[in-house]
């Protein structure tokens, strides 16, 4: 019982002495007591936020390429079912977005990349992909806007294009279901 007794005493004792511990100047201050009871101002936190890091994956929204507008056609005259109709056919290779989320917004930068592929019936020259990027929130579109985006097409290459969209800024409170959908529009 005693044994237990002095056990007991020393552990409280050494806690004691821990308690009373300091990180002293640790990390480099010698006056530890100046960092007492500090709080940001306003203008301190907006800094902050204007240079906020990008959301983490949970946040960023996922993007994806709408089913059935991953690939774009054109054929000479009204051709469809002939192939050798085909002018150029347009595929959608990657996608890819960023997201920063800030005070109730969370602002999007999206794009794809895709390539051009020059038909039997296709030449040199220049065409326009119809490209859509569109952003969902909970079963709803809240941003959709068509780009045309030029490509020079050379039958003997793989005719790359790529297009972004920056700052889409969308309220954002946590929670909802957004998701970014990019395609061409056919």
């Amino acid at each position: 019982m005693l044994a237990q007794a002095f056990k007991l005493t020393g552990a409280v004792a050494i806690a004691a002495m821990l308690a009373g511990c300091s990180m002293g100047s640790m990390f480099g201050g010698s006056d530890d007591a100046s960092y007492a009871n500090l709080n940001a101002s306003q203008t301190q936190v907006a800094q902050a936020a204007s240079g906020a890091m990008p959301a983490i994956a949970t946040q960023c929204p996922p993007i994806r390429i709408r089913p059935g507008a991953e690939f774009y056609r054109s054929y000479t005259g009204n051709r469809t079912s002939d192939p050798s109709a085909l002018r150029y056919q347009g595929l959608i290779d990657r996608v890819s977005r960023n997201c920063v989320a800030s005070n109730g917004l969370i602002t999007i930068s999206m794009g794809a990349v895709g390539r051009v592929i020059v038909g039997p019936s296709g030449a040199q020259g220049n065409v326009n992909m119809p490209i859509r990027f569109a952003v969902q929130r909970d079963g709803l579109a809240i941003y959709s806007e068509r780009y045309d985006v030029a490509v020079t097409t050379n039958p003997s290459s793989a005719n790359e294009f790529s297009h972004t969209v920056e700052n889409v800024s969308i309220p954002y409170v946590g929670g909802e279901q957004i998701t970014i959908w990019v395609g061409f529009d056919n």
